[in-house]
């Protein structure tokens, strides 16, 4: 049973990694929405690309403007955080378990 889990600890290395570097993802397109860059540049383009699909949905479900200020990626950043600690947790928790005798 030790191989189920190594398993679960592995998918949880995976996605904490994974929803770390969406956060930092997440963190620079609100830092770029300060400082207006070039929007032909590659690396803003990808940036763009990963975080405004998901902020858009937000958006649509809940309303996530408040005056100039749209906290959309805010609440994204939540639920990584949620997610971390719910999710990312019990998979560990799961794996400590598994490899109990």
């Amino acid at each position: 049973m030790f191989v189920f889990g190594n398993l679960f600890s592995g998918i949880a290395t995976v996605l904490d990694i994974v929803l770390n570097v969406y956060f930092w993802v997440i963190l620079a397109r609100a830092i770029l929405s300060w400082i207006r860059p070039d929007p032909y540049n590659p690396i803003v383009r990808i940036i763009y690309g990963l975080v405004d699909p998901v902020t858009y949905r937000i958006s649509k479900i809940i309303p996530t403007r408040i005056g100039m200020i749209d906290i959309a990626p805010f609440l994204l950043m939540l639920v990584i955080i949620l997610l971390q600690k719910v999710l990312v947790k019990s998979l560990f928790d799961l794996g400590a378990r598994i490899q109990l005798p």
